[in-house]
């Protein structure tokens, strides 16, 4: 069992990266394989909507110069995907978006029943929109959406503050041990 980690943060070491570590530790301990990818500082082009790779069906985005088909392939050759995004003016980051809108029409319905988990960093609100738009991709794309103890939103400013969110912590950790139980159910 395989699950990818997309990292949308602009910042290597931030907060996003600082939960979705957690979450990847957790995954690793119940023996599933993690593949992170930090995307923050990659220069993605959003969607145009040329619609092209929906006429194609080749799960493959045709606009060209960047790493998108990269991700998609890794999403598409993964059991789970988290996407992990920083709150910027209450809302995604924009290589986030750009990966969401991109995969979205590329994919097709090939994510259904894959399973998928929102991780959202936040200095202090505005998280929930970014949680939501997370999770309607994962919805609209037919895939199981996993839970926790509470929203997945870890509380922080400066680089690293987040593993001071004691509550957020524990959250991702059961994010992580939530997303392994499901693929193992999913797989027996």
């Amino acid at each position: 069992m395989k699950v990818v980690l997309f990292n949308g943060s602009p910042r290597k070491e931030g907060n996003t990266y600082h939960c979705l570590n957690i979450v990847m530790e957790e995954l690793k301990k119940e023996g599933i394989e993690c593949e992170y990818i930090w995307i923050g500082m990659e220069k993605i082009r959003g969607c145009t909507a040329c619609l092209e790779c929906i006429e194609n069906d080749d799960q493959r985005c045709v606009l060209p110069d960047d790493k998108m088909n990269e991700y998609i392939r890794a999403m598409l050759e993964s059991d789970g995907i988290i996407i992990g995004s920083p709150t910027y003016f209450s809302d995604l980051s924009t290589n986030t978006k750009a990966l969401i809108e991109r995969a979205g029409y590329a994919t097709g319905r090939h994510l259904r029943h894959k399973v998928g988990a929102a991780v959202v960093a936040v200095r202090r609100a505005g998280a929930n929109h970014v949680f939501s738009s997370i999770n309607f991709f994962f919805l609209i794309k037919e895939m199981i959406v996993v839970g926790s103890t509470y929203w997945n939103v870890g509380i922080g400013k400066k680089p690293g503050e987040v593993l001071d969110d004691e509550e957020g912590v524990e959250t991702f950790q059961n994010l992580g041990k939530n997303i392994a139980q499901v693929l193992k159910k999913l797989k027996s």
